[in-house]
């Protein structure tokens, strides 16, 4: 009886996502007949009507509007529990969509991931590097690395990897042909390098015991590469607020030289997104240790 009724809920739910019943037989591999029986079955079991069904086109009434909202949410959680006894023996397999910034990836964890891979042979990754925001659930991805202080949908859960401290620097011949900024209010006079595609890019806010200065930017060159940023300053043409960690190279050799150090600037907090689960499956799981031992490190 209870494997009956679970299998109609199943029927209900396809039909009610799909839009009809024969698309719901189709993906069940059940006939129509069998899928108009069982939905019948459960709305005599109810007592009430869970569809509205002309010629043209399927609806769920109000009461199967509410109905459905609650069976899918039981379904769900039904195969997480299924999910969860099968993810303390699974290794990960599959194929793992992941979508990532292209410059901190290049620079920290990517070079480990052919590693990674080689440890887990069952596991296939589709890595995207771009520096553009993407809708992970929209677009199909299992993870996605974001640096954000906030998730606009609170339906994600975001796993900390680290914090990006940003520093103004310049290649040394910058700053003998135009000085120093002894203020971060002097950067607006500066040729200033801007990073669209951050959160700060137009504003760029310092802070020094307890005076804060926010300063608009408003350069010559605009990119939305953080590795054209950086060459852009190793070239000497002008200043940028840029993650510290894409220029430590760079400022421990002497080919930039850091300014404005006795101010804290824009941090970025860097996550690992992916979609709410109570249970998350083994590739997702190995992949998000995988990143937070590499940024550990």
């Amino acid at each position: 009886m209870i494997v009956q009724r679970l299998t109609a809920l199943n029927v209900f739910r396809h039909a009610a996502d799909l839009g009809s019943f024969a698309a719901a037989a189709r993906h069940l591999r059940l006939s129509p007949a069998a899928v108009s029986k069982s939905i019948a079955g459960l709305e005599d079991a109810l007592g009430a009507r869970l569809f509205n069904r002309t010629t043209r086109r399927m609806t769920l009434t109000e009461a199967g509007a509410v109905y459905y909202e609650r069976v899918a949410r039981a379904l769900d959680e039904l195969a997480e529990a299924d999910l969860a006894i099968g993810a303390m023996h699974d290794e990960p397999r599959g194929r793992l969509r992941v979508s990532a910034p292209l410059t901190l990836s290049l620079l920290t964890w990517a070079p480990a991931l052919p590693g990674f891979l080689e440890r887990h042979p069952e596991l296939a990754i589709d890595l995207q590097l771009d520096d553009r925001r993407v809708d992970l659930v929209r677009d199909g991805f299992d993870v996605v690395i974001r640096g954000s202080d906030r998730l606009e949908d609170s339906s994600l859960i975001a796993r900390r990897l680290m914090t990006m401290t940003h520093v103004v620097c310049a290649a040394p011949a910058y700053f003998e042909r135009f000085g120093e900024p002894a203020h971060p209010d002097e950067l607006a006079a500066h040729r200033c390098v801007q990073f669209t595609l951050s959160g700060h890019a137009d504003t760029w806010t310092f802070c020094r015991d307890g005076e804060e200065a926010r300063v608009a930017i408003d350069g010559p060159y605009r990119v939305t590469s953080s590795l054209a940023v950086r060459d852009a300053l190793r070239a000497g043409y002008g200043l940028s607020l840029i993650p510290r960690v894409y220029v430590a190279e760079d400022l421990e050799s002497g080919r930039l030289r850091a300014v404005l150090d006795d101010w804290t600037c824009d941090e970025t907090t860097l996550y690992a997104v992916y979609p709410s689960r109570r249970y998350v499956v083994p590739k997702v799981r190995a992949f998000l240790d995988f990143l937070a031992e590499r940024f550990a490190g």
